[in-house]
């Protein structure tokens, strides 16, 4: 019975990665395979930043690991700089860590910036760095968590309208710090913040209101995206599209706005609410993620497959990664996020991500004591496409879905065939929303295009500020084959007024 399991689980699990290989990569040895970084350098090797601060560079043709750099205090990001020097974010400081020598080990390790405060709570991660076109850097800071406390000599001025210094250090009152201050604050500068940092190290503070911001990306637009996981102040986990002065919706970091007087706990929800900017996307809590992670473009031009200027983003907790897909409508970003490879051997704890020359996605993991996995995997692309959703473009009172393959025109006629609701998440202080409004929709009209590649599905209205979710494991393809990814969700912030005629993918 147990090797009749095993036979089956590896069928269904060649099933759903119909198109992809996924491979298993060896760390190195003795040393913990939880995985904050990873970044391919010039030459095609593999930098990995492990969390317990080393650094190894892997050579995929001789399958050989090298000790780069030790002695960092957990390095959640990385990026390479050329073939010798990697910006690291760690704890203290963003850091150059250069192999001045080219003997494959660093020599000489430069604090590139550190203008933001540590206060000691356990909850201040720093993740980042990303590099945009004109050489500026990007990271994002943790905000501090009432589960925790913070040392007597915190780096950076204490702030806080909650409560004194001297209540939060050491054995501090759990009772009243839970009772005193938000869930998750700032006390100390920028935390709650993604901070821009200028190619000589001097640092502005970019955009507020981000919680837990693990992971960060631009897209083929040049536009910065950052992921932040479910909790106080977020309905759902969410990714948001960054731009300079936003506000993201945690009202803990606006103590460090410049000029910023009010106290955020007695700001009226509304008000907050009309100051912040809606995410692109929301990954609806238990259905699509749980604790999201790093978007990462598909820049491979087709060596991937055919999902090219989407964003692929990781995954903690569940078996998955997934696609993000953009649409701008009315000067607004939003969109889509569908599964990719559900259910299979890519397993959990999906941090970070690097595509190589080749065009093969490496996916490195992590738990961090909370849910997740080790070490690390390889996915390559056969050059198989399988029947999945390629695009989705909102269009007037509804949506066009494109397909990688032909459509069978039989079970996309049908609209009993379509399981859509829609639903929205709560804006407040609590930890998490269930999902609220949530109503069945029934499609008004279905029309299948010429080339059978692609259906408009429209309903009587469209509401903004809902998620659009379907279930379309009825669809077929014209060669029989069930769709790969049957689940999806659109985020629609703003809806179309006017017909569309351009349906590229934005």
């Amino acid at each position: 019975m147990k090797y009749l399991f095993l036979f089956i689980s590896l069928l269904i699990s060649v099933q759903l990665s119909a198109g992809y290989q996924i491979e298993r990569i060896d760390t190195p040895k003795g040393v913990d395979a939880q995985i904050g970084g990873m970044a391919f350098m010039p030459d095609g090797r593999l930098a990995v930043s492990f969390n317990y601060g080393k650094i190894f560079t892997y050579n995929p043709i001789i399958k050989e690991w090298k000790l780069f750099a030790e002695g960092l205090h957990l390095p959640l990001g990385m990026l390479a700089i050329n073939n010798h020097e990697l910006m690291v974010m760690q704890r203290p400081e963003l850091t150059r860590v250069i192999d001045s020598n080219k003997d494959g080990k660093a020599d000489t390790y430069l604090k590139f910036n550190d203008d933001f405060g540590l206060s000691g709570n356990y909850h201040e991660f720093n993740f980042g760095p990303v590099q945009d076109s004109d050489g500026n850097f990007y990271i994002g800071l943790n905000v501090a968590s009432n589960n925790g406390g913070i040392l007597a000599e915190p780096r950076g001025k204490f702030l806080s309208y909650d409560i004194e210094k001297k209540n939060l250090e050491g054995k501090y009152n759990q009772k009243l710090v839970k009772k005193t201050v938000t869930r998750m604050y700032s006390c100390v500068p920028y935390r709650g913040w993604i901070m821009k940092i200028d190619s000589k190290g001097n640092a502005t503070p970019y955009a507020s209101g981000v919680r837990s911001p693990n992971g960060l990306g631009f897209d083929h637009k040049g536009r910065l995206f950052v992921s932040d996981n479910q909790g106080d102040w977020l309905g759902t986990s969410k990714l948001h599209h960054i731009r300079e002065g936003a506000f993201h919706g945690h009202p803990a970091s606006l103590i460090w706005k410049k000029n910023w007087t009010k106290d955020p706990k007695k700001i009226p929800v509304k008000e907050l609410d009309e100051m912040r900017q809606p995410a692109a996307a929301l990954f609806p809590q238990g259905i699509l993620a749980n604790s999201p992670t790093q978007p990462l473009l598909d820049d491979t031009k087709g060596k991937f497959g055919p999902f090219s200027n989407q964003l692929f983003v990781g995954e903690m907790n569940l078996k998955r990664l997934l696609r993000f897909i953009p649409d701008e409508v009315n000067g607004t970003v939003q969109g889509t996020l569908i599964p990719f490879l559900d259910g299979n051997d890519l397993g959990n704890g999906n941090n970070r991500l690097a595509f190589d020359k080749d065009g093969a996605l490496w996916v490195g993991k992590t738990h961090l004591s909370w849910a997740g996995d080790e070490g690390i995997k390889k996915i390559t692309w056969d050059g198989k496409t399988d029947f999945d959703v390629l695009s989705v473009k909102q269009i007037p009172n509804g949506f066009r879905i494109n397909f990688t393959q032909k459509l069978d025109e039989k079970t996309a006629s049908e609209a009993s065939n379509y399981l859509v609701k829609k639903y929205r998440f709560d804006y407040n202080s609590k930890y998490g929303s269930p999902r609220k409004n949530e109503t069945k929709l029934k499609p008004s009209k279905i029309s299948i295009s010429q080339d059978g590649m692609s259906l408009e599905i429209t309903f009587p209205e469209l509401s903004q500020g809902h998620v659009y979710q379907f279930e379309l494991d009825k669809l077929k393809s014209a060669k029989g084959q069930n769709l790969a990814s049957a689940l999806f969700c659109y985020n629609l912030i703003k809806k179309h007024s006017h017909p569309i005629r351009n349906y590229n993918l934005d």
